[in-house]
């Protein structure tokens, strides 16, 4: 392996050094999960230098503590192969790499935390959800967050799940309540979906019965705050600032237009394949995780562009029929946590860094537009995949206040 990433002297110096086979293995793993010439040498380069530093014999046990000290002398001037100290962020980088390689081996002595002893129920709770429920997979994850959260809290108390009392959810509330964290939606949402897990669990005989209905819901109003996204012109500004020929700026302008033209939500993005693109037809099929359908879009000449460039010069291949990948090992679909990333980061580029910056900014941006250029709320309903007419109304907010503001400037010039 050391022969396929550096020249033959250097290769043979890594060959020889200590511990050559357990190091040559994971570098095997992580060339077959697609890493870059480049990202082996460094975990070779800090393999080896993890190993004399903490004179690593085979089979060892090593504790991150360890790995973070080992670190500190590497950083240190003359530490490693560099005269002067190293950054905060390559010390970083090197006590990551340590672990994941120890982990890798089985060498880390860091025993899993498990926050309660319901991982059992969850599961149970999770294929419920999805074999009965039909419900999609980040709703999901949804609700099995708040299950796991709560069950942690319970788990600290010291409290077992057939002993919950209604004064334990209504702490647990609280308790967030009173970090100022959570806003009330965010509240609103997880009593809702701590309700449905003290359902299934009152039917399955966890808990006691009649707690879920005393899970009250603070109220909220769907429509009760205006939709935050940014400015046309900084959404323009936006796909103006990835026009770079690097891999990962072909990747993000696609995901980017897609985004600002579409409106589509991030789960949908996600879950684009190669197969949803009908070049021919020049449409695009996306599946939508709320309702449960496929929608079909006509595929502009400028999207269909940016998707066929990466398509062709920056998709890594042999790693199945998605459409956007990682952009470095492991490379494997992304998710909808990497689209928020990739949002929020190429807004800071720009200069947006406060406020909402997600990919649902970027939705409300597309469907602001649409509303600005006269469509009516059914079209921008149909167009962004929204069932209930309601979800769509909020838009007409934005015009209202405007509204209300040229009023009161009239009434001013009248006083």
């Amino acid at each position: 392996m050391f022969e396929a990433i550096f020249f033959p002297q250097t290769a043979e110096r890594y060959r020889t050094a200590p511990l050559s086979e357990p190091r040559a293995r994971y570098l095997r793993y992580l060339n077959e999960l697609g890493a870059c010439r480049t990202t082996l040498r460094k975990n070779a380069n800090d393999q080896l230098s993890l190993v004399r530093l903490l004179d690593l014999r085979e089979g060892d046990r090593v504790s991150i503590p360890q790995i973070e000290a080992a670190a500190a002398n590497w950083a240190l001037p003359k530490g490693h192969r560099y005269a002067r100290a190293a950054s905060p962020k390559a010390r970083t980088l090197f006590v990551s790499r340590g672990i994941q390689w120890l982990r890798f081996l089985g060498w880390l002595d860091a025993p899993e935390h498990r926050h309660h002893l319901h991982q059992a129920e969850i599961v149970i709770f999770e294929r419920w959800l999805r074999e009965e429920r039909g419900l999609s997979t980040a709703t999901i994850q949804d609700y099995c967050a708040a299950a796991n959260h709560f069950l942690a809290w319970l788990a600290g108390k010291g409290v077992p799940l057939n002993a919950v009392r209604m004064t334990d959810i209504d702490d647990v509330i609280a308790a967030e309540h009173r970090r100022g964290v959570w806003k009330r939606r965010t509240i609103h949402d997880y009593a809702q979906r701590l309700r449905a897990f003290f359902l299934f669990a009152e039917a399955s005989g966890w808990c006691r019965a009649g707690l879920a209905a005393g899970i009250m819901a603070p109220q909220f109003m769907s429509d009760e705050t205006v939709p935050k996204g940014i400015t046309r012109d900084d959404a323009l500004r936006l796909l103006a600032s990835v026009r770079g020929d690097r891999p990962v700026d072909k990747r993000d302008r696609a995901i980017l237009m897609l985004f600002v033209t579409y409106g589509l939500r991030a789960g949908e993005v996600a879950g684009l394949r190669l197969d949803d693109l009908d070049w021919e037809n020049e449409v695009i099929r996306v599946r939508c995780s709320k309702p449960g359908r496929t929608h079909i879009w006509p595929l502009s000449h400028e999207v269909g562009h940016a998707i066929l460039r990466y398509i062709r010069e920056a998709r890594p291949s042999g790693f199945g029929r998605s459409l956007f990948f990682t952009a470095h090992a492991p490379i494997q679909p992304v998710g909808r946590k990497t689209l928020g990333k990739i949002a929020r980061d190429r807004l800071a580029g720009i200069g947006i860094v406060t406020g909402r910056r997600g990919t649902h900014a970027l939705r409300h941006t597309a469907a602001q537009h649409l509303l600005d250029q006269g469509m009516s709320m059914k079209v921008i309903g149909d167009f962004l995949g929204h069932r209930d007419p309601s979800s769509t109304a909020i838009y007409a907010k934005v015009n209202i206040a405007a509204l209300r503001e040229v009023a009161t400037l009239d009434l001013e010039g009248l006083v």
